[in-house]
């Protein structure tokens, strides 16, 4: 990124797999592509090179970002306020087409996303990684652990528990409550008893 921004003349990305054998055109590719990415998705250097030495290039980027800005400001005070425009869903609104620009741009070619809608080899099939899976061996030792962890501490986690919900509920500070929850209670017994005396997020449709 800074070799970009400072107008480098050549810059060169490793394929994943040159450290030990012949690179392969499939980690060529993406190492090419690593490169399209900053120069083309982020759309940095779309308009202005040599933005680091070439201040007039940050100040352009300054001055739009703060004029943005300033204008989702005094919508937000036509409105009456952050609280009127959340209770008129004004920032619901505004997230939700800005995902739909986004996607629309992605379907339409205008917002580059390598090896989605632009530098496509034609091919379907992509390099092959190994994903990185827990044997059914460990995950049921985990599961055996959990169950002997909450066995032994059955008693300590009842008070544990009895306390933090207090606390809670009283609107105290929960987190040294906490400190001495998880020495006896597992993560899913402490958010389980939150939710019962606060409630369970749930976003706004």
């Amino acid at each position: 990124m800074l070799a970009y921004m400072n107008a480098t003349n050549s810059c060169h990305s490793n394929s994943a797999d040159e450290p030990f054998t012949t690179p392969s055109e499939e980690w060529i590719r993406l190492a090419a592509h690593g490169q399209a990415i900053l120069l083309e998705e982020s759309g940095i250097f779309k308009h202005t090179m040599n933005m680091l030495s070439g201040s007039p290039g940050m100040k352009a980027v300054e001055r739009a970002v703060e004029r943005a800005i300033l204008n989702e400001f005094r919508k937000i005070e036509r409105l009456g306020g952050v609280l009127a425009a959340v209770e008129d869903r004004y920032q619901r609104s505004q997230i939700q087409n800005a995902a739909h620009r986004y996607e629309q741009q992605i379907y339409e070619g205008t917002r580059p996303i390598i090896g989605l809608n632009k530098y496509r080899n034609g091919e379907e099939d992509a390099p092959e990684i190994k994903l990185a899976r827990t044997p059914r061996k460990k995950q049921q030792l985990q599961v055996d652990r959990l169950a002997k962890f909450k066995k032994k501490n059955a008693e300590k986690a009842k008070r544990a528990l009895d306390n933090l919900s207090a606390i809670a509920d009283r609107g105290k500070n929960c987190f040294p409550t906490l400190l001495e929850a998880v020495e006896v209670c597992s993560l899913g017994q402490i958010t389980g008893r939150l939710q019962e005396v606060v409630g369970r997020f749930r976003p706004m449709v």
